[in-house]
């Protein structure tokens, strides 16, 4: 089978090779550091890798160290980063630890009493800085910038500042995306940004200069149970602009996307779900099923919902919201036991992830451990089909490669 083939023979629940992806969307990439430890530890070219996605760091899989990983899934996704700035004009960046990398031209920053870096929503030192990279750290947090506002005033096209309709040079962009990854042979993931509903890394604005509305991150759960017409207003807008957005892009990608990634808002934690059942139902869903129902009934794309920690009991709730498929399948979360999720919910859903925990045997454990985790969890996961092998979420940060190379071997020899 090609890539491709296995990430289609994966989507419709068909026996067959499970696909690997690493860097295929935006939580299943790798940290910079982790991406020029690789290109080391393979012998390849020595260069600064690209950072295209500052918020989390992730690093630039080249094609050459796609080919030494087997990497089956290609991205396409916009021209803009999260700040609102574009992923061109690269430069050199230093981080704390010494390693160079290249950002946009756009990744502007000041520094703070501490030391830490502020990252400038697009490239305006001017404006009120909208993250920060503490000293010696390795990622930019979004900075609260809540305005002070009037309960009786709060208008909700303040939370809709950053989603506009797309432009023609955007849809000429992911055109011209999409036909370079399907040349690549591999599978096709889309991130098209717009439909990620109350998503906290994007609650903050952290493109905009000046954020109005509700952008504190306890503030919008606070909303989610105390101003819920309000919220639903936002969603239901928001939803009705994505959909014709989605449909301008359907009319320049087609079916060349085989999945597409919705929404990346958390509903777990590390031992329970962040909402009830009935906030998820009442608030979320209908939503959810809007965008759903319209791509299934408008594109051959499948869609992807990530939302990390404990969501066993919301699986139902995510497959009757017309999820195709359930990342980053975070198994060291309470209730997350992979036998049971692919006993109970493997004929319905595919799980994306699961591969290897990236908290602990990842990070912090030895290549044979690495190797352990992997093969059992491609052995419980790839039964009867419908699993794409990822580790759980990006790899962090000062990951050892060897550990990295181990999860490849793992899976190359499964397969």
């Amino acid at each position: 089978m090609t890539s491709r083939e296995k990430l289609k023979t994966a989507l419709a629940h068909e026996p067959g090779p499970a696909p690997f992806d690493i860097g295929g969307h935006v939580c299943s990439g790798m940290h910079a550091a982790c991406v020029a430890a690789l290109r080391e530890y393979y012998g390849l070219d020595n260069h600064p890798v690209k950072v295209f996605e500052p918020m989390q760091m992730l690093g630039e899989i080249e094609e050459d160290l796609k080919e030494a990983l087997g990497c089956d899934v290609e991205e396409v996704s916009g021209e803009n980063t999260k700040f609102g700035f574009p992923k061109t004009g690269w430069k050199e960046w230093r981080m704390d630890n010494g390693l160079v990398v290249l950002v946009p031209s756009g990744f502007m920053t000041t520094t703070n009493a501490a030391g830490g870096h502020f990252l400038h929503p697009m490239g305006d030192t001017a404006a009120p800085p909208s993250a920060l990279m503490p000293r010696d750290g390795y990622y930019f947090d979004p900075l609260s910038r809540q305005p002070d506002f009037d309960e009786d005033e709060l208008d909700p096209r303040d939370n809709l500042e950053e989603y506009a309709p797309i432009s023609q040079e955007a849809l000429e962009y992911l055109a011209a995306a999409a036909k370079r990854a399907v040349a690549s042979g591999r599978g096709v993931a889309g991130n098209f940004g717009g439909t990620a509903l109350g998503d906290v890394a994007a609650v903050p604005g952290p493109a905009l200069k000046h954020p109005r509305g509700i952008r504190d991150v306890e503030e919008w759960y606070v909303s989610t149970l105390t101003r819920q017409d309000f919220i639903h207003e936002v969603f239901q807008r928001q939803t009705d602009l994505a959909i014709e957005n989605l449909g301008k892009i359907y009319d320049a990608v087609g079916d060349q996307i085989d999945v597409v990634y919705v929404c990346g808002a958390d509903f777990g934690s590390q031992l329970s779900t962040l909402c009830s059942p009935e906030t998820f139902i009442d608030l979320y869903m209908p939503y959810y099923q809007k965008v759903n129902n319209w791509i299934h009934g408008h594109t051959g794309w499948k869609t992807l919902k990530h939302s990390c920690g404990a969501v066993r009991s919301f699986i139902p709730l995510l497959i009757e919201s017309g999820f195709d498929c359930l990342n980053p399948v975070q198994c060291s979360a309470a209730g997350m036991d992979p036998r049971g999720l692919k006993k109970d919910f493997g004929r319905d859903i595919v799980f994306w992830g699961g591969g290897v925990d990236t908290q602990r045997t990842l990070p912090f454990g030895t290549p044979e451990e690495v190797r352990r985790e992997a093969l059992e969890r491609l052995s419980i996961f790839t039964e009867g089909g419908g699993y794409v092998f990822s580790a759980v979420h990006n790899i962090q940060a000062n990951t050892p490669a060897e550990n990295i190379a181990a999860l490849v071997d793992a899976y190359k020899s499964f397969t």
